[in-house]
Order: structure tokens, then sequence, then C-alpha cells
């Protein structure tokens, strides 16, 4: 049987669908030999890695605020904390490091005082998530060892290259923006979200080029924020992604 490996992406609440291909791949019962992520992919994957179940990650992704706007505070870096993702994580999962996982990990995040792509492979799990996740201009970013770390999505929002990198023989990923129309922002946690996923797109096409499976839900008609649409986004990501892993299980066999 072929490493296999799988690539989460970020898309701030679009991220609910990666639940719904959790749930697929399990249904088809294709194993998962390595899990990167990037942003709320970070987030995700971080759970499957530890052993949670796309049952148990789903019921995480209901309780949790994604976007508190009433916790607007002013900072010299970011609008919002997202340290509530890490103290999430360390919740569910105790206080545990990367290479601990079930499934072995890679989370993507960006030295915004250098600009260079960081793949965390060892250390915090909690921190990991949180620097991924940590989206320029809304969330503060996450100090360690005197670095700036922020959202990964600025070096690679679908992070393929970890696995590849890793010996993954085969590759599926998951890009919550490929088939995903914006739509005019709210506030200006939308007006950036926008911005920054809108600049990445085209990127984002390049990287994914060679990889055996690219999941791409049709998120059209969804937005980057609200989190009463996490049920909806779970099942437009299981409609996309089963038909696609069927035709790909059969084609390794």
């Amino acid at each position: 049987m072929k490493k296999t490996g799988l690539a989460l992406g970020g898309g701030a609440v679009l991220g609910a669908a990666h639940i719904g291909v959790l749930k697929a791949l399990t249904e088809l019962d294709i194993p998962i030999s390595m899990v990167s992520g990037t942003s709320i992919g970070a987030f995700i994957a971080a759970l499957y890695a530890f052993g949670k179940s796309w049952q148990e990650i789903r019921d995480i992704a209901f309780s949790l605020d994604w976007f508190d706007l009433s916790g607007l505070v002013l900072s010299q870096f970011g609008l919002l904390s997202n340290k509530k993702f890490g103290r999430i994580v360390t919740e569910v999962l105790g206080h545990k490091n990367i290479e601990d996982a079930s499934v072995p990990l890679s989370i993507v995040a960006t030295d915004i005082g250098t600009g260079k792509k960081v793949v965390f492979t060892k250390g915090d799990v909690a921190l990991a998530v949180m620097a991924s996740s940590c989206i320029p201009g809304i969330f503060r970013p996450v100090e360690h060892s005197g670095l700036l770390f922020v959202d990964g999505m600025l070096m690679e929002n679908v992070p393929v290259s970890p696995l590849v990198e890793s010996g993954a023989e085969s590759v599926i990923c998951v890009d919550l923006l490929a088939c995903h129309i914006f739509q005019k922002p709210e506030n200006i946690i939308g007006l950036l979200l926008n911005a920054f996923y809108s600049a990445i797109t085209n990127t984002t096409a390049i990287q994914v080029e060679s990889v055996d499976l690219c999941i791409c839900p049709d998120l059209t008609g969804f937005n980057l924020i609200d989190v009463g649409q996490v049920g909806d986004l779970l099942d437009a990501g299981y409609r996309s992604a089963l038909p696609s892993l069927k035709l790909w299980a059969e084609r390794e066999q």
C-alpha cells in the first residue's frame, strides 16, 4: 500500500468542509500515512493526527466561536487573539508535542520577521496550531523563541511540499478556495480575509499541480466568517470528497 499524505488548506470558517472530507475517508476506509495543515487546516489536521474521529472534530467545530468580534482589541500587531485555538487543542489533546501524534504531522507557518516558511514537525502542537492560524492583521502574531509567527497561508496555503519531503508516495489535498466565490465583506475581518485569500489563490493552484487528487469543494454561497454555516460546509466537503475519493481508491488498487 502506498504511503498516502493528506494536506488540509486554509480558508477560515470554510475549514469545516475538511471534516466532511475526513468523514468520506473514514467511510471508504482509506488509510492516511501522514497529514499536514495550514491555518484552519492545521487545527483540523492536529486533531485528526492525534486520533480524533471526524465526529469528535465536528462537535468541536460546532462549539468553537471562530471569530469572536466582541473581543476586538487594539494591539500593535492585530485585532484579536487566537489563543483559543491553542487552548482548545490543549483541552482536547492535553499538553502534547507534534512528534507524539499517531499520524505524522506537519504544520506550516510564516516567520514574519524574515518572510520565510516554517514547517513545524516537533514541539508544542498547540503553539504550532496558533502560529499557523494567526491571520495577519486579524490575530496578534505568536511570539516564540524570539520570532514572530503568522499564518502559513502566506507561504503555502495547501501544504503539499511537507508531505512530499516526508516521503509520501501519493498526495491528497483539499483546496477550500479553488471553487469559492468571494462575497462583499461586512466588516474589517471579512475585508482582510478576502484580501489575503484572493491574493493567494493563483499561487496555490501552482503548488497543488503535482498532487494525485485535489479535492475542491464547491463552496459558492458560503462566506469566510459565519459560524452558522459549519454543518452545511461539512456536508459540502463530504459530497465533494466521496465520489472523488472512490475513483482515486479504485485507481490505487
